[in-house]
């Protein structure tokens, strides 16, 4: 009984973050880039700066009303928003937020995240695919490029940092990080990083919801809550990578004084701020200029970086 009212409560805390976090990392996108471009932002929802600004907008879209082409896929059209969003909710149970916090620790844990992780961008790909619109399909096989692009920088980032920690375990990982490892894994983290945002569709790698080119993608014949999920999803995928980056390459809890917790998440929030400051600093990519960032950039990096991990254990074991 213990061990079910465990689970259930680890359940509902994990639930109650995957809803809240990404509302406040899309709240604070409005903000910050209100203020990088000299505009107030959301000031009049919930009164204070607009904070309630995103359930606004949440209930406008609950509102509207729920369109389906009439050639579209009916069931494919309906639950691709549910499969771009679930991966990430799945993602979180087994994310260390600290010495014992963890929804799930699994042997393979970082195994796991990378095979769920590509999952939800099968979502918008078969939006685009199940909408009978052009721009839509265009879209999906932006997506699609982007994805078989970015994965495998994605995956060899983060195995150089399991084969430095010697596990594949996220909580194991935490363990044996050390503070030595920020110059030495550099390389790694900034390649995790720009993969998972190539991986999310976010500016400048927001090629296939391109609004002066193809409408919105894969998105176009979205609306109400459906179109509202995939809002979601995006900002639920920047809280998950986030919290990758931080637990892979900035040492999870560890840092001095403040509870581990804390840690973990003023990680993770400095890390959506930059999310949102390439953003407002960066225009959007070619298709060609993404690719050959993908293949002719990134690949050898992450190459590099497993080469010098390798190196490093050598050296450190002999």
């Amino acid at each position: 009984m213990n061990a079910l009212l465990d689970t259930a409560l680890r359940l509902v805390v994990i639930t109650g973050a995957f809803l809240l976090l990404p509302l406040i990392v899309g709240q604070t996108e409005h903000k910050v880039m209100a203020h990088m471009q000299g505009r107030l932002g959301p000031m009049y929802a919930g009164r204070f700066h607009g904070w309630a600004q995103l359930l606004a907008d949440g209930v406008k879209f609950a509102q509207k009303e729920d369109v389906i082409p009439a050639a579209a896929d009916r069931r494919i059209f309906g639950i691709a928003p549910a499969v771009a969003l679930v991966p990430y909710l799945v993602i979180l149970v087994v994310v260390p937020v600290g010495p014992g916090l963890v929804g799930r620790d699994l042997d393979v844990g970082l195994f796991f995240v990378l095979a769920v992780l590509g999952v939800g961008v099968l979502g918008s790909i078969m939006a685009g695919w199940a909408s009978a619109n052009k721009y839509s399909l265009l879209g999906g096989m932006r997506v699609a490029a982007q994805l078989m692009a970015y994965e495998l920088p994605l995956v060899l980032a983060a195995s150089s940092v399991a084969m430095a920690a010697g596990t594949l375990s996220l909580p194991g990982i935490v363990e044996e990080w050390r503070w030595w490892w920020l110059p030495w894994q550099a390389i790694g983290a900034v390649v995790f990083f720009v993969a998972g945002l190539a991986e999310l569709q976010r500016p400048p790698f927001d090629m296939p919801v391109a609004d002066s080119e193809i409408i919105f993608g894969p998105y176009t014949e979205y609306a109400g809550l459906r179109f509202a999920l995939f809002i979601l999803a995006e900002y639920a995928g920047i809280v998950v990578l986030c919290a990758l980056t931080t637990v892979l390459f900035l040492g999870g809890w560890h840092g001095p004084l403040l509870p581990g917790v804390l840690w973990t998440l003023i990680k993770i929030f400095l890390l959506a701020f930059v999310v949102i400051w390439v953003r407002v600093s960066y225009p959007r990519l070619r298709e060609d200029q993404l690719q050959k960032l993908a293949w002719v950039g990134l690949v050898p990096l992450a190459l590099l970086q497993l080469a010098l991990t390798g190196v490093v254990k050598v050296l450190l074991a002999a």
